[in-house]
């Protein structure tokens, strides 16, 4: 058993596969997800766990290069302020086109939350 760091299995073994500039999404419980984008669901009930704790817990454990949100955000004063918060610079697209960005995933990973576009890419830096 692992000791620390991430616990489920299925975004370990996602994590671990990340190459330089793949995608993950972190959504909220709400966001319509492709059928062919491997959905890791973490949604227990409304809230839980929360868009910004899940957030917290995968930057401990990749390289985040750069991250996009829906300029719609704004009308999320708690969330945006958030990955304000966490993130120097956030790269902000339509939410229609961040939709469209899904895609190309590697995963969406959701999560309980239950406020507007709380919703996010990572793309994968590199160590070097």
């Amino acid at each position: 058993m692992k000791r620390n760091g991430i616990l489920n299995s299925e975004i370990a073994k996602v994590l671990a596969d990340l190459g330089h500039t793949d995608t993950i999404v972190i959504a909220d419980a709400g966001l319509p997800i492709p059928p062919h984008v491997k959905k890791i669901d973490l949604a227990l009930k409304g809230g839980v766990p929360s868009f910004l704790d899940v957030v917290d817990i995968l930057m401990d454990e990749m390289v985040v290069e750069r991250l996009t949100a829906a300029s719609e955000l704004e009308q999320n004063p708690q969330v945006h302020q958030g990955l304000q918060k966490r993130f120097e610079q956030i790269e902000y697209t339509s939410h229609e086109e961040l939709k469209h960005q899904l895609q190309s995933a590697r995963a969406v990973i959701r999560t309980g939350e239950i406020t507007p576009y709380a919703n996010c890419i990572l793309h994968a830096g590199v160590t070097f």
